[in-house]
Order: C-alpha cells, then sequence, then structure tokens
C-alpha cells in the first residue's frame, strides 16, 4: 500500500510539474495557486508560533552553540550519500567524489560528523537532492506550492521530496539495517527540525518576514533565489574554513536574495543578526 499510494503521488506531482516561467506579473506568474499557498501558510505559520518555534526557543537555551552546531553537522554528515547518488544522477562526478570524501573523513576524523574536518582541510560541501537532479534533466519547476509543515516549495520538489524519503540511502539503512521503529525515524526528522527552526531563528529570518509588507510574497522571492542558485551549483569556494564559514557558504545565495528584496525597496530591511549567531541550515524544498 505504500508503495502504491507513493506511486500515485508521484505521477500526480509529475503530472503537474510542466514548465513554469515568470510572465508580466514576475513570481506572481509562478504561483497559479496562490490563494490555496497562502492559506496553508496561515497555518503553517500558526503551527510555527504554536508548537514548533518554542520548542526552538527551548533548545536553543538548553543547547550550547558548539552542541547545535554539531548536531547540524551530523545531520549534513547523513545526507551526504544521498547528495553522492543525485550528483551521479545528474552527471557530476566531480561533486559525487567530495561527498564521498566528505562522508568519509567526517565519519571517521569528524567522529560520526560531529566535526566538519571536511571543510577545513577544502572538501567543499556538494549537497544535492532529486528536485534538483529533475531541474537538471529538465522538468520544469510546475509553479509554487506550500506544503503542510514543510514548507515552501514546487510541483517539482513534491515529486523530489517523495523520492528522497523513500530512496535516501541513510533512511533505508536505518530502517532496513539499524531496524528503526516508524516512531524512531520520525523522531530523527522531528529532531533535525527543530534544529533547523533553532538555527533559522539565528539568522534573523523572522525579523526579515516580520518587518516584510507581505511576508508570504518575501518567503515566495527567497525561496525561488535561494532554490535556483542551489540547482546551478553555486560555488562556495573560498568559504571552507571554520564551522561558521561552511555554514554560511550554504546559506550565501538565501542573503543573496534578501539584499536583492531590500534593494528593490519592495520590503524594508531586516535587521542584520549579531556577529556571534548561528547561520541556519536550509529548508525542505
Amino acid at each position: 500500500m505504500r508503495k502504491l499510494l507513493s506511486s500515485l503521488l508521484l505521477m500526480l506531482a509529475l503530472a503537474a510539474c510542466a514548465t513554469t516561467q515568470a510572465g508580466p506579473n514576475g513570481l506572481a506568474d509562478r504561483d497559479p495557486r496562490e490563494e490555496f499557498n497562502r492559506s496553508i501558510w496561515d497555518v503553517n505559520q500558526a503551527a510555527d508560533s504554536a508548537v514548533i518555534r518554542p520548542v526552538a526557543d527551548v533548545y536553543r537555551t538548553v543547547a550550547p552553540r558548539p552542541v547545535r552546531s554539531g548536531v547540524t553537522n551530523v545531520f549534513r554528515n547523513l545526507g551526504e550519500p544521498w547528495s553522492f547518488v543525485n550528483n551521479i544522477l545528474q552527471g557530476n562526478p566531480g561533486r559525487a567524489a567530495r561527498n564521498l570524501g566528505r562522508l568519509l573523513v567526517n565519519s571517521t576524523i569528524g567522529i560520526g560528523g560531529l566535526f566538519d574536518v571536511a571543510s577545513e582541510i577544502g572538501i567543499e560541501p556538494a549537497p544535492e537532492d532529486f528536485a534538483q537532479t529533475l531541474a537538471v534533466w529538465g522538468v520544469g519547476d510546475g509553479g509554487y506550492q506550500v506544503l503542510p509543515l514543510f514548507g515552501p516549495t514546487t510541483a517539482r520538489g513534491t515529486v523530489g521530496t517523495i523520492v528522497d524519503f523513500l530512496a535516501n540511502p541513510t533512511t533505508l539503512f536505518l530502517d532496513r539495517v539499524a531496524n528503526l521503529t516508524t516512531l524512531e525515524l520520525w523522531g530523527i526528522r522531528g529532531f533535525d527540525i527543530v534544529n533547523s527552526r533553532a538555527n533559522a531563528t539565528e539568522t534573523g529570518v523572522d525579523a526579515f518576514l516580520e518587518s516584510s509588507a507581505d511576508p508570504y510574497a518575501a518567503a515566495r522571492s527567497a525561496f525561488f533565489e535561494r532554490r535556483e542558485a542551489e540547482i546551478l551549483n553555486y560555488d562556495t569556494a573560498g568559504f571552507a574554513g571554520n564551522d561558521e564559514n561552511v555554514e554560511s557558504s550554504e546559506d550565501e545565495a538565501f542573503e543573496a536574495a534578501l539584499e536583492e528584496l531590500e534593494a528593490d525597496d519592495e520590503f524594508p530591511a531586516a535587521p542584520a543578526p549579531e556577529e556571534d549567531e548561528f547561520p541556519a541550515d536550509p529548508g525542505p524544498e
């Protein structure tokens, strides 16, 4: 039943992945389901305010920054095998080699991924997911979508999320070899969400949205800017070094989106984060 349901979801989402381009109205033309998306956005914001953000705030209070940095590194390390697969599917053997190198170095010298030693010795991150692979294969984005809890994505991103869930080697290993229960797997995923949400708070994302005239449109613009940079494999060379710089390199496309919005005076500028703040790990598509 699980495989049948997943297959149906994949077919439905793929059918929606016709090429969608910005028209005279800009990004609004890439959001054909805007009214529905805004309703889901409101639900997500309510859930975030009531549950996710308070839990993340408690986590930030009890977990020192080095601990949160280590947790972020572990989750990034767990994603290396799937990034390797997608880099191979995209015909990027060099980036795939970086995934293997990072996995080997960080899983051993980095003590299971707690420390990002690979970045310190110059093996830069090369994150990929299946939605990026579909984009490289020429599949259109199918329009903007806001998913319950998962947040901003596209029709193509929805397909990618499903495949990521079903085919990720790390998830398959934890499920079939480590024999973790479904509850335990979702517990790991929940911890990842809380950790990412805590990091997002410290980058100033909340301040940016709260100061925007239209937070929904601001988030949509930032999403497209960052996602397109990721698909084009935005070069993070020169940022590898300490943990803070490595994580900042992964967030550079998002920051560029914020700068573009502020330069256009479409939305008010967000307060700059403090110097010791911890950059966020990106979210699902």
